[in-house]
């Protein structure tokens, strides 16, 4: 797959989707907004972005998004979840909505709103594996991650927890990189697609 013909979708429901959008494009990536199947279809990659988690997987099922979205992430499309897009790509959840359906795939257990309510929003310099500068990573009524499948590479803590992860062609951090001009989380999902393409 040549890095012209990368099409990445962002689900655009709900949450930071111009951000992710402008991105994408920053890097080069043909980036559109995601609300139905037929879009879904034509990409090459997802991202799921920040938002609020039960809202999305609802607008999903009501779109008729949700099993579409499953059935993409189990055949292997690449995804790539921030904040809610984790707790949206995780296979279990601790503190979920009554009845809260996620995407699944990535074998994690998240906590909603680990890190606290919105005032308790922080930023802090993170390492994370495989890049060669901490990253600047913004948490906004963030999850952590509890616990990992045996498949699943830490590749950043926080606060003792995991708060980015990759499974394959899965990635999902707890932060917002959308927020801030770095590019750099973005340009790993981009490889995950051209690996995968």
């Amino acid at each position: 797959m040549s890095r012209a013909s990368v099409r990445i979708g962002v689900l655009a429901l709900q949450g930071d989707v111009r951000e992710h959008l402008r991105s994408l494009t920053a890097l080069g990536a043909d980036a559109i907004a995601v609300r139905r199947p037929e879009e879904l279809a034509s990409v090459d990659g997802l991202v799921l972005p920040g938002g609020e988690s039960t809202t999305m997987a609802k607008l999903a099922r009501i779109f008729d998004l949700l099993e579409p979205l499953r059935a993409r992430v189990k055949d292997g499309m690449p995804a790539f979840g921030t904040c809610a897009g984790m707790i949206l790509l995780a296979d279990r959840i601790v503190d979920g909505a009554v009845g809260q359906e996620t995407i699944g795939g990535l074998d994690i257990t998240v906590r909603r709103n680990a890190f606290g309510r919105q005032v308790d929003s922080f930023e802090e310099s993170l390492t994370l594996a495989g890049l060669d500068a901490p990253v600047h990573a913004v948490f906004i009524r963030a999850p952590w991650v509890e616990e990992v499948g045996p498949e699943v590479e830490v590749l950043a803590t926080a606060a003792g927890h995991p708060v980015a992860v990759r499974q394959g062609h899965l990635l999902a951090t707890s932060f917002h990189p959308e927020v801030d001009d770095d590019g750099r989380i973005h340009r790993l999902f981009l490889d995950v697609v051209r690996s995968v393409g």
